[in-house]
């Protein structure tokens, strides 16, 4: 390969990939060589329940509904691209997502 040659990618999505997967959260967490991302999907609505010392809880029961492991160096352009799109997304809708520090 080239050095400093442009890159052009050909990626092919199966057909089954088409439609995605709908997650209402994602869980993140690493080893010393991998990131993994646990897309959730909830599977029925959150219930109140006690734990085994008594204390009251709200149990969320969910599913895997896709684990993507990817290297850690690529965690930044990941994180990069994810800023990029959410400045678009903010840009075309008018629409930003509240920040920690805007409170409640």
């Amino acid at each position: 390969m080239a050095e400093g040659a442009p890159r052009q990618f050909d990626i092919d999505l199966p057909p089954e990939a088409i439609p995605g997967s709908y997650a209402d959260f994602a869980n993140v967490w690493h080893t010393p060589d991998v990131f993994v991302m646990d897309f959730v999907s909830l599977a029925q609505p959150p219930r109140e329940d006690v734990d085994a010392e008594g204390s009251a809880v709200t149990v969320v029961s969910g599913r895997v509904v896709q684990r993507i492991r990817i290297p850690p160096p690529q965690v930044f352009e990941l994180a990069k691209a994810l800023t990029q799109q959410l400045e678009f997304w903010e840009q075309e809708t008018g629409r930003r997502t509240p920040s920690p520090l805007d409170g409640p």
